[in-house]
């Protein structure tokens, strides 16, 4: 079973180094080797699994068919439905700009989901819940000071005077990942010049199971449906503006805010009728130039992390903790070193292209759905009614959506 450690030196084979979900999926992920594991977060690992009625984290995630499949495999999945997911049959997407729009619903590719819509807190709780189950070490509460790499392997010295040596270290520990830092990894880094406003809102008609996004010159704006019941309807909202007009925005009463952000979606659901309190945040792109040095390796935002306007993230993150965790065994499986440099090159090499592919994607919709010149506008409004005519191309996208 899994433990909680406290002796000041430690060792062991592998040692992750955030509490997030990508963290903790590739510790369940390596959780079944014959190796001693450990996770490593500076804040609480608390498995419990609190849910309200009306009561929203803030931070949600859409997650893929590939996510869901690799969260079922590690145990997760089960506690998860039993806690509250919300998953959606449709996604529209339009122009506030034009007349183009694109609606896709599973059935048109024989599903019954598109995806789930899944709180944060949901997700780590399950699977922390799934860990302690383990033989992995939970180490909570352990900030990373200082990491040095030897001969041997790495030794990672915490705030309160713990030293951690470990012959890989896997550095899940989010955008700002203070091991990456460490450890020497560059990054290519630029500003998408948006932040983020985040919250639940609650809307006065039923979002039919539906994502909806709309780009606006401003920026786009997704509601993401939750779970809802015959007389509540609540959706989690994502609303990427220039700074400027995002600080103006979070100076709003409730009230106000609600009256602008039906404005803004063109009241698709009716009213907002209320509010949850409201998050903003700064918008970066950044990617690591090297997804390994010496035998620290780097996954999820700590490699990689773009505009949540399609919300592949975490979906990407999940990618890599699948990926990097099958080269893991296979080299186990083989008695091979699973920290060998020709193995975590192998890793980078199947994961690199697609992060840099989704990436680029992901800046081309920006710019082309951010621009105001008329061929632009034209070409994307023209597109997207192109798009929605081709029952083919549409479950051909479907698909890849869901399956990256």
């Amino acid at each position: 079973m899994s433990q909680t450690a406290s002796a000041d030196s430690q060792s062991y084979d592998i040692t992750v180094v955030g509490g997030g979900i990508n963290g903790l999926a590739m510790a369940m992920a390596l959780s079944d080797l014959p190796l001693r594991i450990a996770l490593v977060d500076a804040g609480s690992l608390s498995s419990e699994i609190k849910t309200v009625p009306g009561q929203y984290d803030p931070r949600v995630c859409a997650l893929t068919e590939s996510s869901r499949q690799l969260l079922d495999e590690v145990g997760a999945w089960a506690l998860m439905r039993d806690a509250r997911i919300s998953p959606y049959t449709g996604m529209t997407v339009w122009d506030a700009d034009g007349t183009g729009n694109i609606r896709f619903t599973a059935g048109e590719a024989g599903l019954d989901t598109l995806g789930h819509i899944v709180e944060n807190r949901v997700t780590t709780s399950a699977m922390l819940q799934r860990l302690s189950e383990t033989d992995v070490t939970l180490l909570g509460h352990k900030e990373i000071a200082s990491l040095r790499q030897t001969d041997d392997g790495v030794q990672l010295n915490t705030q309160s005077g713990d030293h951690l040596q470990s012959r890989l270290v896997i550095a899940a520990d989010g955008a700002h990942s203070p091991v990456r830092r460490m450890a020497g990894i560059p990054t290519r880094e630029w500003d998408y010049q948006h932040h983020a406003i985040v919250t639940t809102v609650q809307t006065e008609q039923y979002h039919q199971d539906t994502a909806w996004q709309i780009f606006l010159p401003s920026g786009p704006l997704a509601f993401l449906p939750l779970l809802s019941d015959c007389e509540t309807h609540y959706c989690s909202i994502v609303w990427s503006l220039v700074p400027d007009k995002a600080q103006q925005i979070m100076t709003l009463s409730d009230e106000a805010f609600c009256h602008a952000l039906e404005s803004a979606f063109e009241q698709r659901l009716g009213r907002v009728v209320s509010t949850d309190k409201r998050y903003c945040m700064p918008l970066r792109q950044r990617h690591a130039r090297q997804y390994y040095r010496g035998r620290v390796v780097v996954m999820g935002d700590a490699a990689h992390t773009i505009h949540p306007l399609a919300g592949q993230g975490v979906n990407l993150g999940l990618l890599d903790a699948r990926q990097l965790s099958e080269e893991i065994h296979r080299a186990c499986e083989r008695g091979g070193d699973y920290a060998d440099a020709l193995l975590l090159a192998r890793y980078q090499r199947r994961r690199e292209p697609h992060n840099l592919a989704v990436m680029v994607i992901m800046q081309g919709f920006q710019q082309l759905f951010g621009s105001d010149h008329l061929l632009l506008r034209w070409m994307r409004n023209t597109g997207l009614s192109l798009t929605n005519q081709i029952p083919l191309l549409k479950e051909q996208i479907i698909r890849q959506v869901m399956n990256p």
